[in-house]
């Protein structure tokens, strides 16, 4: 029996997969949170649904899981910053949206990024353990596209586009 790859080796691996790169945000207390994530897919079309996975012991992990209802903000070329910040780990708890145009989903009130090439809003349809990640499948409730612009992808660890070389 031969031993499971090395994590590094794994990383390296799976970091050949391009995938687009999404902001979920989500309201608990009153206050909004936002993470970046790119561990996210369709699933289903009938009914409705879309995945992300989160880490476990993200602060939004919580966050999430208690709010039920959650937002999905794909992000276009051109939102490196967005990207980066919401991926920032220890970034301040409170106001994590400010200085972020932003307007709130007409079925859920959760913040989706004014930049996004696309946005969902989503109610939790169940939650699966998954290592040392959650998967959190979700309804989707809306669906738009409030800006135009291709799409901003993630690959062998650094951002690129469609025209990237």
């Amino acid at each position: 029996m031969t031993s499971p790859p090395d994590p590094a080796e794994f990383r390296r691996v799976v970091g050949r997969f391009a995938t687009g790169i999404t902001v979920v945000t989500a309201v608990a207390d009153g206050v909004d949170h936002a993470m970046t994530m790119n561990a996210f897919t369709s699933v289903s079309l009938d009914p409705l649904l879309v995945l992300f996975c989160v880490e476990k012991k993200a602060r939004f992990h919580k966050v999430v899981l208690d709010a039920g209802t959650w937002a999905v903000s794909i992000l276009g070329e051109g939102s490196e910053a967005a990207s980066s910040w919401f991926a920032t780990r220890g970034r301040r708890w409170e106001d994590q949206l400010e200085g972020w145009a932003t307007h709130r989903g007409e079925v859920t009130g959760v913040p989706v990024l004014a930049e996004a090439i696309g946005a969902l809003e989503c109610r939790t349809h169940s939650v699966h353990d998954a290592g040392d990640h959650t998967v959190v499948i979700g309804e989707v409730l809306s669906a738009g596209s409030p800006s135009e612009a291709d799409p901003l992808l993630y690959y062998q660890g650094a951002y690129r586009t469609l025209r990237s070389e």
